[in-house]
């Protein structure tokens, strides 16, 4: 995990974790839309979910 320096991210944002090829985004207060927007355009045609004060980008799914 590491703290936020990075232009970009919401002004909530206060960690970024990598996890594999998932990223954990953990704020101070609850994200809103506009924050998982943001989010959203980081990672385009990822799929990026909001829970609170949590925004996940998931994993790419892996061909078979």
């Amino acid at each position: 995990m590491k703290a936020l320096g990075e232009e970009g991210w919401p002004a909530r944002a206060q960690h970024v974790a990598y996890i594999g090829d998932a990223c954990v985004v953990r704020g101070s207060d609850d994200f809103d839309h506009a924050d998982l927007t943001a989010v959203r355009g980081r990672f385009p045609g990822r799929h990026v979910t909001l829970d609170g004060d949590v925004i996940t980008v998931w994993p790419q799914a892996r061909s078979q």
